[in-house]
C-alpha cells in the first residue's frame, strides 16, 4: 500500500501546481480550515469532495466490551464528513480499474 501524502508534500504540490509561494498555500489551507470549523454547524461544502455536517445522535444502550455489562450511552452531537458522489465515483472507479 502506498504511503499517505504528508501535509508538507500536499503544500509543496499545490505551490508547484499553481506557481504560488508555499507560505501562501499554507495560509489558504489554514483559512479554509478555519472557515470550515466556523461554518460546520450550517454544513460546510467543499465542492467535488464532500461536506461537514453536525448530526445529533440519540441516546442508546451499549455494552461494555470488557465486562459485557449494558450501559446507557447519552445523546450527543457529532461532526461527520459526507463524501460527495463525484468523489466516490472517481475514487472507486480508479480502485476497481474502470
Amino acid at each position: 500500500m502506498a504511503k499517505a501524502m504528508s501535509k508538507s508534500a500536499i503544500m509543496a504540490h499545490f505551490a508547484d501546481k499553481f506557481g504560488m509561494k508555499r507560505k501562501e498555500v499554507v495560509a489558504f489551507f489554514d483559512e479554509l480550515s478555519s472557515l470550515a470549523y466556523k461554518e460546520a454547524r450550517n454544513q460546510f461544502t467543499i465542492p467535488g469532495i464532500g461536506k461537514l455536517v453536525m448530526v445529533d445522535r440519540a441516546a442508546r444502550m451499549g455494552r461494555n466490551p470488557a465486562t459485557g455489562e449494558q450501559i446507557q450511552i447519552p445523546a450527543k452531537t457529532v461532526v461527520k464528513f459526507r463524501i460527495a458522489k463525484a468523489a466516490k465515483d472517481a475514487i472507486l472507479a480508479k480502485k476497481n480499474g474502470k
